[in-house]
């Protein structure tokens, strides 16, 4: 049996101020803002669902605060903590020095919506880390990836990686059908698209409960909205009798919180 161990690397802390060179609208809920600099020599994401902090410039000076590295963490000159955010790291280009950030559109509009909205080529925003990788083995006999438009860029990323010979399950929670995009990779893939509707307060775990899932030993990623979250995870480990080991579910948002990204693995 393929070695199925799931590897944690640590990466030094690193701040970096980047400049936007792209901003590309990819559906009408999801915007591409591609950042650019030379202080992403050393850039380093290994995992898929990996997550950098975004600072935010103050949106009534335009001035960008960032942290020293300190032995212990992120040092904040006293009265200069911005806005911040967590965001999966899309893609890299370490020859271009080019970071590219998905940033899916919410209403009512938080910081980060605001300022993804109105994003310029040659603004400012500021990025640290990742401080660590989560690196899954593609040996599993499948993998399943369930998750709403949040988690489209941790998804894209993994079915990318996938290659001739594996097999993959998706299935994505999205504001309306417009919103589908292209999630290309060499592996057989089979997505579902489910469009939320009123009243349905978990639809990715309906969605999951009537999919036929193919037998074998299978990595679970699973990221949306924490209620949601949790309740996919249970499924899973108590219907589905899955590995507990080898599901991994994180609420990247949480209904009425500013700010919450956090694991459930536990």
């Amino acid at each position: 049996m393929a070695d199925l161990s799931i590897q944690r690397v640590r990466h030094p802390l690193r701040f970096r101020a980047l400049q936007v060179s792209q901003v590309q609208r990819l559906a009408p809920h999801l915007v591409r803002v591609t950042l650019a600099g030379d202080e992403l020599d050393g850039f380093t994401s290994l995992g898929f669902d990996d997550h950098v902090k975004l600072f935010f410039p103050d949106p009534d000076t335009g001035v960008l605060a960032l942290p020293q590295a300190g032995p212990e963490g992120p040092v904040w000159p006293e009265g200069q903590r911005p806005l911040m955010r967590d965001y999966t790291p899309r893609l890299y280009d370490p020859v271009a020095r080019t970071l590219a950030i998905d940033f899916a559109l919410h209403e009512p509009a938080g910081p980060a919506t605001r300022w993804a909205q109105q994003a310029r080529v040659g603004q400012t925003l500021g990025v640290g880390g990742p401080r660590g990788s989560m690196v899954v083995p593609a040996g599993f006999d499948w993998h399943l990836l369930v998750g709403d438009a949040t988690a489209l860029p941790a998804m894209a990323r993994r079915l990318e990686e996938l290659s001739v010979g594996a097999r993959a399950e998706v299935l994505v929670e999205v504001d309306s059908a417009a919103d589908q995009i292209a999630l290309p990779s060499a592996a057989a893939v089979r997505v579902q698209w489910v469009v939320r509707s009123p009243g349905v307060v978990h639809p990715l775990l309906e969605a999951l409960r009537s999919t036929p899932l193919p037998a074998g030993v299978f990595f679970a990623w699973l990221a949306c909205e924490s209620a949601q979250a949790k309740v996919l995870r249970a499924h899973l480990i108590t219907e589905c009798r899955a590995n507990p080991q080898w599901v991994k579910a994180s609420a990247y948002w949480r209904r009425g919180v500013a700010d919450a990204h956090e694991s459930l693995d536990r």
